[in-house]
């Protein structure tokens, strides 16, 4: 095992600690919840010593950063690969049926992009801005059955769920209303679906709102390279 094997691998033993006391404490099963490594910025190395140390899924947030690293990586086609940043219709076609789940469709042009891309049903999230920034993507509450709706007319879109990216805070427990906030909405509109919702400082709180996949980066990789 090499050091950056064996440094990941104690980062990420770390967190799945955290995310079983979470758990816990919410009565859930830890096994529910998967992490999601973010590695934007990281070269391909790092998603191999990711691999090695036993994460499973990987996220990127640019398109064509996630296609050259599924191509550098040495275990790039057996990692379960995440979109997870805001897909322009552009880059559709580097995206569709190269991952796993696309975290953040927000638009009825964008899902009939994938549509019309995908090969196969391609499963992705809808974005919820659950807070109502005025600076984030993702279809306000109101506008999420009509999304949902649109998606289920498309064949090669399979809606799995939901995400969300509540504002920066310095207290993890000022998020805790959002993240309660898309479940309750997933348990309206898409029972036993996905919830993508927490990051490294407040993954924690997001387990105990019921999320299913976190997306963690610092916690397990250090600080991003500039």
């Amino acid at each position: 095992m090499t050091d950056a094997v064996r440094a990941i691998a104690a980062r990420l033993a770390a967190v799945r600690a955290r995310i079983a006391e979470a758990a816990g404490r919410a009565g859930r099963d830890p096994s529910e919840v998967r992490i999601v490594g973010v590695t934007k910025r990281h070269p391909a190395a790092v998603v191999d010593a990711a691999f090695a140390a036993g994460l499973r899924d990987a996220g990127e947030n640019y398109a064509q950063e996630l296609a050259r690293k599924r191509a550098d990586a040495a275990c790039g086609a057996q990692v379960r690969w995440h979109f997870i940043g805001r897909l322009q219709t552009n880059k559709v076609k580097l995206v569709a049926g190269a991952v796993d789940l696309i975290h953040a469709v927000d638009s009825d042009r964008l899902a009939r992009e994938i549509d019309r891309r995908a090969a196969a049903p391609q499963r992705v999230l809808v974005a919820v801005n659950v807070a109502g920034e005025a600076s984030k993507s993702g279809v306000a509450p109101a506008d999420l059955p009509r999304l949902i709706d649109a998606i289920a007319d498309l064949p090669r879109v399979d809606c799995a769920g939901l995400m969300t990216m509540p504002p920066l805070a310095a207290d993890p427990e000022a998020n805790r209303r959002h993240f309660a906030a898309l479940r309750d909405l997933r348990d309206r509109h898409l029972p036993g679906g996905e919830l993508s919702m927490g990051t490294t400082g407040d993954y924690p709180v997001a387990v105990e709102e019921g999320a299913t996949l976190v997306r963690i980066g610092t916690a397990l990789f250090g600080p991003r390279p500039a």
